[in-house]
């Protein structure tokens, strides 16, 4: 360990000594340039443009991944620890100095990638482009990670000009194999008629679905928040999105120069997981709505799994009603977004939409130790906690379907 880690080393364990275990973060603003943003993350109205950089559509929550952009920022993507003022310091550098303070000594060792997990909040004024995320194999090949992803609707908020959702394609394409189907599109580069190949489904507030790497996706205007495994590789098959056409080198974003060469837009259909894309019970094995956790119920609340489904993270919603206090006790690290409502959660004060006080990581020793929740608002307090792989081995899985 060198001398800088060695100071980063000695801040963070200077942090979780005065924070007891419960650490607060900096908001992570992401830019992106291929649609505009849908302007409900609390934003000022005047930060939303960003010139060249496109606008602000994302909020990665606990992030230890660097966004991939065009036209990059530095440290886009990543989250900052509060600390005092003018001193800074990522996540992901107090990760690598003070893993095993953070995460436990047993789980740091067990996974050299760190906490191995991205939260985000997306918000677009438009549904997003037809896509997939590499799986693990191809993202390799460009050195990256792959991407397993889940989504969670919340609650009151207006869901966009699009509220569906296109997921996979029709059955038919995926039973016959003929896959090229879809090439025609990708070589033309002209229009969004590639969806007539895949199924909207109608997105409803408190609702969600898990999307495994490889699945073939263009995800509605709702506000979204989502889990996904800490990787930023995506593939875009829809030419044209929200009125214009967008650049296709996000076709080829994530795809080795000497095959995209070699074979040109035909090693898009080899990236494809067509199994799970063409999956007639594609709605049967991936919608995931809110199950409530029976040994959570308390006289002041309870919580919900709502990402599970994955061996590549898991995630709760925690719901305090005004007035009331709860006890909350998990497995092992975790960072949280407090949704809606304040109150108070392991003597922080806390408050939703109020990206000074809405984000915290909780560090292993203080994770699994009862922590006390305080509800002194009028109204729910809502609070999404994000886990890693093997925090919680035991989070539901669905039946399943066809099989």
């Amino acid at each position: 360990m060198n001398e800088r880690q060695k100071h980063m080393r000695s801040r963070v364990e200077k942090a979780l000594g005065e924070s007891h275990g419960v650490l607060r973060l900096k908001p992570a603003w992401v830019a992106r340039d291929f649609l505009p943003p849908g302007r409900r993350l609390g934003l000022p109205e005047d930060q939303y443009e960003l010139g060249e950089r496109g606008g602000i559509c994302e909020r990665w929550l606990a992030s230890t991944t660097r966004a991939d952009n065009r036209v990059a920022a530095a440290d886009e993507g990543l989250s900052f620890l509060a600390l005092e003022e003018g001193e800074r310091l990522t996540l992901k550098d107090a990760v690598a100095a003070a893993g095993d303070l953070i995460m436990g000594a047993e789980y740091a060792a067990a996974h050299p990638r760190g906490l191995d997990r991205l939260a985000k909040i997306f918000d677009y004024a438009d549904r997003l482009p037809y896509h997939f995320h590499q799986m693990k194999h191809h993202a390799a090949l460009v050195g990256q990670n792959p991407k397993e992803e889940a989504y969670y609707f919340p609650e009151g908020l207006d869901m966009g000009l699009h509220p569906e959702t296109f997921l996979g394609v029709h059955p038919s394409i995926a039973e016959a194999k003929s896959y090229e189907t879809l090439l025609p599109y990708l070589e033309k580069w002209d229009s969004d008629l590639i969806l007539q190949h895949s199924k909207a489904y109608l997105l409803a507030p408190g609702d969600g679905f898990h999307i495994p790497a490889g699945t073939l996706h263009a995800p509605g205007s709702a506000l979204t928040i989502e889990l996904q495994e800490d990787s930023d590789v995506f593939a875009m098959l829809q030419a044209k999105c929200g009125g214009k056409i967008i650049s296709k080198e996000l076709l080829f974003k994530d795809v080795r120069r000497e095959d995209r060469e070699k074979y040109r837009e035909r090693i898009i259909l080899e990236m494809i997981d067509w199994e799970i894309s063409g999956d007639p019970y594609f709605y049967e094995n991936r919608h995931t709505p809110p199950l409530l956790i029976p040994e959570s119920i308390q006289p002041g609340g309870e919580e919900y799994w709502i990402f599970y489904n994955s061996d590549r993270f898991s995630g709760k919603k925690l719901v305090v009603r005004p007035g009331e206090t709860c006890l909350s006790r998990d497995n092992g690290v975790y960072n949280l977004l407090v949704w809606q409502g304040k109150g108070r959660f392991a003597g922080k004060e806390i408050e939703g939409r109020n990206p000074a006080m809405d984000e915290l990581l909780v560090c292993r020793d203080a994770a699994i130790r009862p922590v006390t929740v305080e509800n002194n608002g009028n109204e729910d307090l809502v609070i999404f906690k994000f886990f890693g792989p093997d925090i919680n081995p035991r989070a539901p899985k669905l039946p399943k379907y066809g099989k």
